[in-house]
C-alpha cells in the first residue's frame, strides 16, 4: 500500500457517525504528537510516516509507522507488533475488541487515553527498532 494524496480532514468530515470525526481528530493529534509526522491518507486509513515490513515468508510491503482508520463500526487502531504485546495496557484501557493487529474503539471517552497513549508509544518504539523475527520493519519516512 501506498499513501494515496488524499485529504486527511476531507476523509475525516466524510466519517460516520459523528464520534468517529470526533475521536479520528483526538487520534490525529495524539499521533502527530507520537510520531512528529504530519498525517497522511493511505485510501481509507490515517497513517503518520511510513515503514516497509517483510515477513520470514518473503512478504512485503509499505504502511504507516502509527496509523488509524475511522470506520463506521468502530475507530480501527493497526498495531504492528500486535495486540497481544499489550496484554496489560489493553485490560486497564477500558471498553475495546481487537483482532491479531487491531484495536477497535467504539468511543475514545470511555477509554484511559493515558493508557491508550502508552499502548501506542510502545507500539512505535518496537517500529522504530525494527520489529522482531516475526516482522522485519525500516521507517522510510
Amino acid at each position: 500500500m501506498r499513501p494515496t494524496g488524499d485529504d486527511v480532514a476531507g476523509l475525516i468530515a466524510r466519517s460516520s457517525p459523528a464520534v468517529r470525526r470526533r475521536d479520528a481528530e483526538t487520534l490525529t493529534a495524539l499521533m502527530q504528537d507520537l510520531t512528529g509526522r504530519e498525517p497522511q491518507t493511505w485510501g481509507s486509513i490515517i497513517g503518520f510516516g511510513s515503514c516497509h515490513y517483510r515477513y520470514p515468508t518473503g512478504t512485503e510491503g509499505d504502511c504507516g509507522v502509527l496509523s488509524f482508520a475511522p470506520r463506521k463500526a468502530a475507530t480501527t487502531i493497526y498495531l504492528l507488533d500486535g495486540v497481544d504485546a499489550h496484554a496489560d495496557g489493553l485490560d486497564a484501557l477500558g471498553p475495546h475488541t481487537t483482532g491479531v493487529g487491531c484495536l477497535y474503539l467504539k468511543d475514545l471517552d470511555q477509554v484511559d487515553l493515558d493508557v491508550l497513549r502508552g499502548i501506542l508509544e510502545r507500539s512505535l518504539a518496537w517500529v522504530e527498532s525494527g520489529g522482531d523475527a516475526r516482522m522485519h520493519l525500516t521507517v522510510t519516512s
